[in-house]
């Protein structure tokens, strides 16, 4: 467990560095208003998104049949080369060709946590997920930070830091990660389902938890909309820049550190994991509607370290799903996982960018700009309210079924 932490960290820190200055970098190519500067950063978010909805389950099934090193330095090369290629850009479409490069090679998230649940047992995958989730956020105090430091003396040398930490992440992982998967649990590609659509449909279809796929992807479309949005939006409502990004993203991960790598488990032992899911989702519909109505810049800090709840919810879906999965199907069923994530994220800059361009040239502090955040705090109580109506289901049909067998 302690050297895919330590991976999952060296790659998270890469790729926090460049969040608070991607935008501003897109914005040197435009050279126009913020709507345009608010569109082009959308087609770039848009560029890594399609690629890896299509990538990811492919790279799952490999990973089901080769092992997880070999996927996990694959895609710790493409990060470096489009971190490499993104720092020396001279226009727009060499942003986008590199973004859609690295999203075809990039699913190391969904190999990692396939990783951990090789590793194991699956009563205590939700625990280790939130462990996982806690590098996911450390990544996030020491990226985003660091990134917007750094960006404040050059936009550019931040992809030059990212860069040189994926290479060590490649060479971490060729010299010292070792295999998590034996060979005799490796099975044999079915090329017919490594499509998204077929994983998807695969992934609908596991036995208790398929009807949480629509929960997966409401969520993970408001997630995508608070990250493809979060800087240009608090440049427009508060005038903020990579310094100021940099520090409240440090926030987000000083929390998720906190509830996923230290209270998660004291949680669970207290709720169950379907009740943590619900309670998690309805504290982050909450969380984004207090972030859109926000009126100055530190209620966003407030409403961060308030949503304790909110970062819990996704490492206890995610154990749900593993739980339900065959053990020598965990890369293919995080891949459709990956791969529902990033259809959603291929939505996100258009829903999210699309509404904050409605709004962009309004006056700073307007509450009307909070408008993509409104639209994600409606996303988030839709998909509690599926989350509830289908743990409801679920409780009632194996009443049934223990009543059949007790006849």
């Amino acid at each position: 467990m302690s050297f895919i932490m330590i991976t999952v960290l060296i790659d998270m820190v890469a790729i926090g560095l460049i969040i608070p200055v991607l935008p501003p970098l897109v914005g040197t190519f435009t050279a126009g208003s913020q709507a345009d500067q608010a569109f082009w950063f959308a087609a770039v978010s848009f560029a890594f998104g399609i690629a890896n909805f299509f990538g990811s389950p492919v790279l799952g099934a490999l990973s089901d049949r080769y092992g997880r090193r070999p996927v996990l330095l694959i895609g710790f090369s493409g990060l470096a080369l489009s971190f490499f290629v993104t720092a020396m850009a001279t226009a727009l479409w060499m942003l986008i060709a590199v973004r859609l490069f690295s999203g075809a090679m990039q699913a190391n998230a969904a190999v990692a946590n396939a990783y951990v649940a090789d590793i194991t047992p699956p009563e205590d995958r939700a625990k280790r997920f939130g462990l996982l989730g806690a590098m996911f956020g450390m990544g996030f105090i020491l990226g985003p930070v660091a990134g917007g430091l750094l960006g404040e003396i050059n936009l550019h040398l931040p992809f030059f830091v990212a860069g040189t930490l994926a290479l060590m992440n490649w060479l971490y992982g060729y010299f010292v990660l070792p295999e998590s998967l034996p060979v005799e649990r490796r099975q044999t590609i079915n090329w017919a389902r490594v499509n998204p659509i077929s994983s998807l449909k695969a992934l609908s279809q596991l036995k208790g938890v398929g009807g949480l796929v629509a929960v997966i992807g409401l969520s993970a479309l408001a997630q995508f909309i608070l990250h493809s949005t979060w800087v240009l939006y608090t440049h427009f409502k508060f005038g903020w820049g990579p310094k100021e990004n940099g520090l409240s993203l440090f926030a987000v991960g000083i929390t998720s550190v906190l509830v996923q790598g230290f209270l998660l488990g004291k949680l669970l032992k207290i709720f169950s994991a379907q009740r943590l899911a619900v309670l998690g989702l309805l504290s982050s519909s909450l969380c984004f509607a207090l972030w859109g109505a926000a009126s100055e810049g530190w209620m966003m800090y407030a409403v961060i370290f308030c949503n304790l709840l909110g970062f819990s919810a996704a490492a206890a879906i995610q154990s749900l799903f593993s739980n339900a999965a065959d053990a020598s199907a965990q890369g293919a069923t995080m891949g459709a996982m990956a791969s529902l994530n990033s259809l959603m994220a291929v939505a996100a800059p258009v829903v999210g960018g699309g509404l904050l361009t409605l709004v962009s040239e309004l006056p700073k502090g307007h509450w009307l700009i909070g408008l993509p955040y409104y639209f994600c705090a409606l996303l988030q109580l839709a998909a509690m309210l599926l989350a509830l109506r289908h743990f409801t289901r679920e409780r009632a049909r194996k009443a049934v079924l223990a009543g059949g067998h007790a006849l």
